[in-house]
């Protein structure tokens, strides 16, 4: 990782997210800019990048804002020697326990959609024949 600043708009078109929501994001400490420019401006480094791009992909789970900001405070307890302890890795075990769970509720609504999907096929397939005798 290089300590490369980026500014927010570069930041947004890398992770696909809005200005507004890296702002947003920045305003409840859930993904803190490392530095501001003479101007103020926020300005990011890859690592900033990295964890925006982390809360990006955990939203698709459900987590809430209070568990996004909970598990990153557990990683970044269990990446320090002085504060990873058994209660870190059973907090992010915790974590990897609801994140499966979220993955298996997102599995039965994505078969529960195939099976409409299927059965409009089904039915196109069914009007077409009757319509072609």
């Amino acid at each position: 990782m290089t300590d490369t600043m980026h500014q927010i708009g570069e930041v947004a078109d890398t992770v696909g997210l809005s200005l507004r929501t890296i702002r947003y994001y920045d305003e409840v400490g859930i993904v803190v800019p490392s530095g501001r420019s003479p101007g103020g401006y926020r300005l990011y480094t890859d690592t900033d990048i990295e964890r925006l791009a982390f809360v990006k992909d955990l939203k698709p789970l459900d987590f809430s804002l209070d568990e996004i900001r909970d598990l990153l405070a557990t990683i970044d307890a269990l990446e320090s020697p002085k504060t990873a302890n058994a209660h870190t890795t059973e907090r992010l075990a915790l974590f990897a326990a609801l994140g499966e769970q979220r993955c298996e509720d997102l599995r039965a609504q994505l078969r529960a959609a195939e099976r409409i999907v299927d059965a409009l096929r089904s039915r196109k397939a069914a009007r077409r024949r009757t319509a072609q005798r």
